[in-house]
C-alpha cells in the first residue's frame, strides 16, 4: 500500500476553493448517512451517474430516471459511498489542491477541478456505456488536480508512506514519479477490467484516467505564465 502523506509543492494563504470543495463533499456525505436507507437509495439513483441512464432511454424511463438530465455528470462529484472513501478524498483534495490553487487563483482552480469531474464522467460513461450501476465519488476530479499539480510542480516531492505488512516506511518520491507510477496502476487496473469485468472491485478506473488526462491538458491550458525569478544584486 503507498499512501501520500505530504508534498513540497508551495502553499501559503487560504485555499478558499479548496476549503469549499472539501465543505460540500463533507455536507453532502453527512446528508446522505442522515437518511433512510430508502431516501438514500433514491438520492444515489437520482444524483449518481448511471450510464445507461443515457445509452438507453427507454430503461431509465422504466427506472424513473430522466435521460435528458445531464446534472448527475456534475454532482456524482459530490457523493461517497462510505466514511473511507469520503476521508481519502478529502485528504488527497487537501495535500494537492492547496499548492495548485495557490499557482492558479481560486476561479481557475475551481473550473479545473469541474471540467475534470465532468469529462472523468464522460470517459466511464464512454467506456461502460450500457452498465447500471451508480458511480459516484470526487476521485475523477481529483485524479485531475493530481494531474495539474505534476503539470505545475514537477520539481516538488511527495512523501509517500509504503506499508509493507505491517511496517511503515516514508519515502520522498519526485512529483513526476508519483503521478507517473499512479497513472501506470489506473491503466493498469482499467485494461484488466476490460479484460476481466468482475476485476474492477467497484473503482471507476477510467474515470480516474480521464480525470487525470484532463488535468495534465487544463493546467498546461490555463495556468497564468510565472514571472522570471528574481535574483539578488551585489551591493554597490
Amino acid at each position: 500500500m503507498i499512501f501520500p502523506i505530504g508534498s513540497t509543492a508551495p502553499r501559503s494563504g487560504w485555499p478558499v476553493a479548496t476549503l469549499a470543495l472539501i465543505a460540500a463533499c463533507c455536507l453532502v456525505f453527512l446528508w446522505q448517512e442522515s437518511l433512510p436507507r430508502e431516501q438514500a437509495f433514491r438520492l444515489v439513483a437520482d444524483y449518481a451517474l448511471i450510464p445507461r441512464r443515457y445509452a438507453d432511454a427507454r430503461w431509465a424511463v422504466w427506472h424513473g430516471l430522466d435521460p435528458r438530465d445531464r446534472l448527475p455528470l456534475i454532482s456524482m462529484a459530490f457523493l461517497h459511498g462510505g466514511w473511507l472513501h469520503v476521508v481519502l478524498n478529502m485528504w488527497t483534495l487537501w495535500l494537492f489542491g492547496r499548492s495548485v490553487e495557490r499557482r492558479l487563483g481560486w476561479p481557475r482552480f475551481l473550473l479545473i477541478y469541474l471540467l475534470c469531474a465532468l469529462l472523468a464522467a464522460w470517459a466511464h460513461l464512454a467506456v461502460y456505456p450500457e452498465s447500471p450501476v451508480p458511480v459516484l465519488g470526487a476521485s475523477g476530479a481529483i485524479a485531475g488536480i493530481l494531474g495539474a499539480s505534476a503539470v505545475l510542480f514537477p520539481r516538488a516531492r511527495v512523501i509517500v508512506l509504503i506499508l509493507v505488512v505491517v511496517v511503515p516506511l516514508i519515502f520522498r518520491v519526485p512529483a513526476l514519479l508519483y503521478a507517473g507510477l499512479w497513472f501506470g496502476l489506473q491503466v493498469l487496473q482499467g485494461a484488466n477490467t476490460l479484460l476481466h469485468p468482475t476485476f474492477g472491485g467497484g473503482v471507476a478506473w477510467w474515470a480516474h484516467i480521464g480525470g487525470f488526462v484532463a488535468g495534465l491538458a487544463l493546467a498546461h491550458l490555463l495556468a497564468p505564465p510565472q514571472g522570471p525569478a528574481v535574483r539578488p544584486q551585489a551591493g554597490s
